[in-house]
């Protein structure tokens, strides 16, 4: 009989609970959007109840379905969490309730806190954050928003000082609360891909570093224990949908789209096209710490004695949320699934591009002065000239990034494994292939997030053995191909247009200050 494994994938905007099979086949999923909150320009921040509710609504409604199926929970052998990484949560361990609500990997905020911390630590001179972590001083990382809710929120610093508060990525909030929160014990802990992220973890001894803690002014008593991303955790004890289910696996979701994608080699590479986009290229087991603006992160570790893969990352911080942007702020499409409609009606933008620096440009710039820029406008100018637009910016993006990558790893990317929601798109498939000059694959199975996250704890489990077990699931043969069809002079007068786009986006905040406090 089949073994199946759950993945409970929480994302920037929607979480969803996925089963597969022994086999890596999707059987049945079910998912739910939530709302993001606003409070200010540059502000994102989302409920973690909300968070917690959509987990346990979206599992009670996919084990249903699956019960339809003819299947119960007994099938069900462990689970595994994906997350959205670097947003940041504090919370009370004697009641479970939040301090603040969580602030999203997004949020602007801390644009002034990073700016004094860049001077802190050159004024220190005996302290480099960049390289203990892997990470830039950026108000992306977790760190700045922990220190800012340290400063900002009386009810977290009174929490902190009476030793009763806890920090945690979306990862720990959600195994704490399902392996019974405050009533019953939860378990404090958050993977080594998610910890990677928080700028408090020492990349090369994958441990909580003092320097680096001291530097942030956190306290270590609210950290929680780094652990692998496939051992058993506990078992889920929250009275729920999910209850006595092992929890075995755990990785930040770009990670987990990586071990999706069966990213096992040096050199391998995919880029997950989500709410933003990000591409993860194999560097082996030692940290190879960019010289151009990348992000050196753990990649994923199987078992606390498994050997540790790193890798290299460029993150873009607004892909998919640009299209969602065209439907929510300005109309232009009612449904996200129109982009590829619109954006076939033209054959090209009409010289028009689109920097989409909502929060500020991420790898390899790292430019939170940055602002969404439209360049090139004319009379000529119509809705699907700004779709087609929306859908190059992330192609743009991604060459900058593995323009960074080849510089960094001299290592030569013959084909790029593509996943996420704007993949479906094939204009922006195609154009990702003219753009990279190099093919483009993309799964005919594209839930490799939620695969990865189901991988990591069927590995805990048993189910598969070994990592060669794991390639041996479901083949590419029906994977789809996109191959460059444009010439390298077309491309490279393409690309240098972006570049000087994303110039004119620079500096934008020096003008309008915003409300940033």
């Amino acid at each position: 009989m089949p073994q199946y494994i759950g993945a409970i994938d929480q994302g920037t905007t929607s979480t969803r609970f996925l089963i597969f099979d022994d086999a890596g086949h999707l059987v049945t999923w079910h998912q739910l959007e939530f709302q993001q909150i606003y409070p200010r320009p540059g502000w994102i921040e989302h409920d973690p109840l909300t968070l917690l509710d959509t987990v346990e609504k979206c599992a009670e409604e996919a084990l249903r379905k699956f019960g339809m199926m003819g299947h119960d929970q007994s099938h069900i052998k462990a689970v595994g969490i994906t997350n959205q990484r670097e947003t940041t949560l504090f919370w009370d361990k004697n009641t479970g309730e939040p301090l603040y609500n969580a602030i999203v990997w997004g949020d602007t905020r801390t644009n002034k806190l990073v700016k004094m911390l860049k001077e802190k630590q050159d004024n220190m001179g005996t302290i480099d954050t960049q390289d203990l972590s892997g990470l830039p001083l950026h108000n992306y990382f977790s760190a700045v928003k922990v220190h800012w809710l340290l400063h900002k929120v009386k009810d977290v610093q009174d929490a902190v000082r009476e030793k009763r508060a806890m920090f945690g990525t979306v990862d720990s909030w959600l195994i704490w609360n399902l392996t019974g929160g405050a009533e019953k014990g939860g378990v404090h802990v958050t993977d080594v891909t998610n910890a990677s992220r928080t700028m408090f973890m020492n990349l090369k001894d994958r441990k909580w570093d003092k320097d680096l803690l001291d530097f942030f002014e956190v306290p270590d008593h609210i950290l929680p224990k780094i652990v692998s991303s496939s051992e058993h955790y506990g078992d889920v004890n929250d009275g729920g949908p999910l209850q006595g289910l092992p929890i075995m696996g755990c990785l930040g979701d770009q990670q987990a789209a990586f071990v999706g994608q069966k990213c096992f080699t040096k050199g391998e590479a995919k880029n997950t096209y989500g709410t933003g986009a990000f591409l993860l290229l194999h560097v082996g087991n030692e940290p190879v710490h960019s010289k151009h603006g990348l992000l050196a992160t753990v990649g994923y570790q199987f078992g606390p004695d498994g050997e540790v893969n790193y890798a290299l990352e460029g993150s873009i911080s607004v892909a998919g949320a640009a299209i969602r942007w065209l439907r929510d702020n300005m109309g232009i499409i009612k449904d996200t699934k129109e982009i590829d409609n619109y954006a076939e009606k033209v054959s090209d933008t009409g010289g028009v591009m689109f920097v989409t620096a909502f929060s500020g440009l991420f790898a390899p710039y790292w430019r939170d002065d940055a602002r969404g820029t439209l360049v090139g406008l004319t009379q000529y100018t119509n809705k699907y000239h700004l779709a087609r637009a929306t859908l190059d910016a992330v192609c743009y993006s991604t060459r900058a990034i593995l323009e960074s990558m080849r510089e960094d790893g001299d290592v030569p990317l013959k084909i790029l494994k593509a996943d996420g929601g704007m993949s479906n798109s094939n204009v922006c498939m195609q154009t990702q292939s003219d753009v990279l000059g190099i093919p483009v694959e993309r799964p005919a199975m594209r839930e490799t997030t939620a695969l990865g996250a189901a991988i990591a704890a069927g590995l805990a489990y048993g189910i598969w053995k070994d990592i060669d077990a794991i390639r041996g699931l479901i083949n590419v043969e029906d994977a789809e191909i996109f191959k460059p069809n444009i010439s390298e002079e077309e491309r490279d007068r393409h690309y240098t247009m972006w570049e000087a786009a994303v110039q004119r986006s620079m500096g934008w905040t020096d003008v309008y200050h915003g409300n940033d406090d």
